[in-house]
């Protein structure tokens, strides 16, 4: 059972709509927090071909089966709403409301449900109807045009910065101050329109400073934080592999230079930005000289900013994240942590990825809903 955790959410409730990426992810945060999260999965699945035991964004989580599109579906779903705290949804704007589960309809069953609403563009604007992915919405805001080199196409970031940073993150930001409106003295439950867009441009908030103070030049790879610093970046080393270098100050970069063994009258090019290109040269030609494990060794207890570029598979086994349980396995399954960390209520992993279906009887005792009991024996569930 995933059911509610020790977690600081201990208690709440939340319903997800079944979709994919930062929605689902959102929900994934709250879960681990504590949050009895059901969520409603559609007949069939989503469609996507991904294993259900791999999904570990449905971590923590309970799940039944909803036919959204039959007589009931969406008398299921508000049913639900009425016992939730919280309401998660990532359709295009309107598919909700078409459905029949749009927040006007759960809101007068529920006037203290908080509605989130997942969504790239927003519930508004030219764009609101339109198809989208994260590489889109990062594009539009501009974030997508400071990452790589200026002389080669923007670099793609995975879909970190708009799904999960701009959306997921901003949706469970605005889901909690909600939540803690709803339950304060006269307050009330209330739309959460969170939409990647707007989170993916508020995450450049002192670049856009910067900017405006003549501190931060609108091309990729001409600033001090984007790559266009020659100690704020990559190295090749003599394997083929990196190292990343973020000797800012003064005394970290005077650590890093002494380490790196690099001469006195290159490292003076740091003060002088027409030699940033032959300082750059001089501290890839040192790196190029030793391995990534040997550097590593060099600068492992310093405070010259260095670390080497781990692969996803090596992050887990690293000594600082060992030592810190940054990574557990769990359902034989090596994953992040939950996060971040709470001294007295600590979030947890309760179990694997919800099965769709599987908790059907289990949610419709617990949360008292037995009208979403008769989905049981129907596409596998219960």
């Amino acid at each position: 059972m995933a059911g509610t955790g020790n977690g600081p959410l201990a208690g709440v409730r939340v319903v997800e709509l079944a979709g994919i990426g930062p929605g689902p992810f959102a929900a994934m945060l709250l879960a681990d927090l504590g949050a009895d999260v059901v969520r409603v999965d559609r007949p069939g699945g989503a469609g996507l071909g991904i294993d259900p035991a791999y999904d570990l964004t449905n971590r923590n989580k309970r799940s039944v089966i909803v036919d959204l599109k039959a007589a009931d579906g969406p008398a299921q779903v508000i049913d639900l709403a009425e016992r939730a705290d919280v309401l998660i949804e990532g359709y295009r704007p309107g598919v909700a409301e078409r459905l029949g589960v749009g927040p006007d309809a759960c809101l007068a069953r529920n006037p203290r449900l908080v509605y989130g609403r997942m969504t790239g563009w927003g519930q508004d604007g030219p764009l609101a109807r339109r198809a989208g992915h994260d590489i889109a919405y990062i594009a539009l805001t501009g974030t997508l045009g400071m990452f790589g080199r200026p002389d080669e196409p923007p670099t793609v970031p995975a879909n970190l910065v708009g799904d999960y940073a701009g959306g997921s993150l901003y949706l469970v930001i605005g889901v909690l101050a909600a939540l803690q409106h709803a339950r304060s003295e006269g307050g009330a439950g209330q739309v959460v329109d969170a939409a990647i867009v707007d989170g993916a441009a508020h995450l450049a908030t002192m670049i856009h400073g910067m900017l405006a103070a003549g501190g931060w030049q609108d091309r990729r790879g001409s600033n001090l934080l984007d790559g266009g610093c020659p100690f704020y970046g990559t190295y090749e080393t003599s394997d083929g592999q990196y190292m990343a270098v973020g000797a800012l100050e003064q005394q970290f970069y005077a650590e890093f230079t002494r380490l790196l063994g690099l001469e006195e009258s290159a490292a003076d090019a740091r003060r002088d930005m027409a030699r940033w290109g032959e300082l750059r040269e001089s501290i890839a030609a040192r790196f190029r000289t030793r391995t990534r494990d040997e550097w590593t060794a060099v600068f492992e207890d310093s405070d010259a900013c260095v670390a080497p570029v781990l692969s996803l598979g090596e992050a887990p086994s690293h000594p600082h994240l060992a030592a810190r349980s940054t990574f557990l396995t769990h359902s034989g399954i090596t994953q992040p942590a939950p996060a971040p960390r709470f001294s007295a209520t600590p979030g947890t992993v309760r179990g694997g990825p919800a099965r769709p279906g599987a908790d059907t009887a289990e949610v419709a005792r617990d949360w008292d809903v037995p009208s979403i009991a008769r989905t049981i024996g129907k596409d596998g569930d219960g």
